[in-house]
């Protein structure tokens, strides 16, 4: 069990305790103890400072109204490499280089795909001027460190995946697999997300909302699960796993579900 918690500004006091208390209320549990991503910026260094002496990092010091008239790309303007070769800005970030190199993988659920970082996103950040590193690099570092296989999330989360398979092959990292499942979406098409008012996930009727949730993964849990103690829920589960049903699935609606999910 790893904890992302490298972005003090955004965290939430408590979020992380909620968090851990809303698995434990679905039947997780994690082997030893919780991880932090704050105790291994030693490593998030060491990291960066590979790449700065193989010259694939190099300093910024472009804003984002410097970049807001680029290009756009999927995730925001394609940094069109300003700053490449030197920089005299005094506060400054670190960018990755990259280059026409076609990064292909297959991934398990959505198939094979290709991605061209240099047009499609440019050189990215992987230290901010704040001296905060970037998500990229360091959840590509802690699943080395812990020797992750499998990565298995949102398919909002794709566009990450090629940059970090990019660092991947710069640090001499093995790759995971990689498996993204799609998208749950309210009526009008919106992920559901708080910033859409979408609520919390509730924890007073645990059992219903796995059924829900495997229905969703288009699993077909039998109705009697519905009021079953977790362990055979997680069984069954478990025992019954069909990827196929997802396999090209980019977003499905659970706003029918909604009604049957306790409040939270």
């Amino acid at each position: 069990m790893r904890v992302e918690d490298i972005d003090p500004p955004r965290e939430q006091p408590g979020a992380t305790q909620s968090i851990l208390a809303t698995l434990e209320a679905f039947g997780f549990s994690w082997d030893g103890d919780v991880s932090y991503q704050s105790n291994s910026l030693e490593s998030h260094q060491i990291a960066i400072e590979q790449l700065l002496a193989a010259g694939h990092a190099y300093k910024c010091g472009c804003s984002r109204r410097d970049l807001a008239s680029g290009p756009a790309g999927a995730s925001g303007p394609i940094y069109p490499g300003t700053c490449r070769n030197g920089t005299t800005a005094t506060e400054t970030a670190l960018r990755v280089r990259t280059d026409n190199t076609e990064i292909r993988f297959v991934d398990r659920i959505q198939g094979e795909q290709r991605h061209q970082l240099e047009n499609e996103a440019g050189d990215f950040v992987i230290l901010r001027k704040d001296g905060l590193v970037a998500y990229q690099l360091a959840v590509v570092v802690d699943d080395h460190l812990q020797g992750i296989t499998d990565v298995v999330r949102g398919l909002d989360l794709m566009e990450s995946t090629p940059r970090q398979i990019w660092l991947q092959r710069l640090l001499g990292y093995d790759m995971p697999d990689y498996a993204h499942i799609p998208l749950a979406t309210d009526a009008a098409g919106y992920k559901l997300s708080k910033s859409h008012g979408a609520p919390a996930v509730a924890t007073k009727n645990p059992a219903s909302t796995l059924h829900t949730a495997l229905d969703f993964l288009g699993q077909s849990p039998p109705p009697e699960l519905r009021d079953a103690r977790l362990d055979d829920i997680w069984d069954w589960a478990v025992s019954a796993w069909d990827i196929s049903p997802l396999r090209g699935v980019r977003q499905r609606t659970i706003s029918d579900n909604l009604d049957r999910l306790p409040n939270s």
